[in-house]
């Protein structure tokens, strides 16, 4: 099941998506669906940012091969840091480049795992049994930032830097899915989540050991090799097999 947030005549809803259409349900996507009657075309309505989570939790350095591009060996437990909800848009909305603070930002394609229930020190075994499900990520950085600052909240946390979407896909395996990055149309990343340092179910009951987790929090699971910058104008794509296409296009900061 595919679940989207959307805009259409000033109203937001949740919905599923079935083809080429969306049928709105009633209040959030958690518990039992209840559909209102009402379907949409989905070319007459606004996807939005899939999930408004409280908290965006991501893991660094997750690909051994990323980890050492990055000049480090690969960590032996999860690297934890935090993004912003105000870090979160949707798919279409654009990434605002802070060009007065930063002279280079990058991509980093994801997937992402949206919790679907209030959960702490969730055993590794039981990790399905509190995510909705999966989407795609972009956790923009402004690489120099990061650098010079030696940790990483400036850096991961501006205003759009982390855009979402284009739904919630509920019954993805994630355990060996392709995730790849395109930059105007060319491949930057290509990976499968089967590379995944720490899996997913690992990285649920990690986080879940040290903070609370609430329906529609998110973890963003980490990024391949290939991480590199985007210029305005630029376009991104964020590929995961089985879930879809989440792209933004890169403008000037106002």
């Amino acid at each position: 099941m595919r679940i989207a947030r959307f805009a259409i005549d000033e109203s937001v809803s949740f919905g599923v998506v079935e083809e080429n259409t969306i049928a709105a349900v009633r209040a959030h996507p958690f518990g039992e669906l209840t559909f209102t009657g009402h379907r949409f075309p989905l070319a007459d309505v606004r996807l939005l940012a899939p999930i408004l989570p409280s908290k965006v939790i991501a893991i660094g350095k997750n690909y051994a091969d990323h980890a050492r591009e990055m000049g480090a060996e690969p960590p032996a437990e999860p690297v934890l840091f935090s993004k912003p909800s105000t870090a979160v848009i949707g798919p279409g909305e654009a990434v605002a480049y802070p060009e007065k603070l930063s002279e280079r930002v990058d991509y980093e394609g994801e997937l992402a795992v949206v919790i679907g229930r209030l959960c702490r020190e969730v055993p590794a075994a039981r990790a399905a049994d509190v995510i909705l499900g999966y989407t795609c990520a972009n956790d923009v950085t402004a690489r120099d930032l990061q650098q010079r600052d030696g940790q990483w909240t400036r850096a991961k946390g501006f205003d759009t830097f982390c855009p979402l979407g284009p739904w919630i896909e509920t019954e993805l395996d994630p355990s060996d899915v392709a995730l790849t990055t395109r930059v105007n149309g060319e491949t930057r990343q290509d990976a499968r989540t089967s590379q995944l340092l720490h899996s997913i179910p690992d990285l649920v009951a990690y986080v879940s050991q040290v903070m609370t987790l609430l329906p529609g929090d998110v973890i963003l699971t980490g990024t391949p090799a290939g991480v590199g910058p985007l210029d305005i104008g630029d376009e991104v794509t964020v590929t995961v097999e089985g879930v879809g296409d989440l792209t933004n296009r890169v403008v000037a900061r106002e």
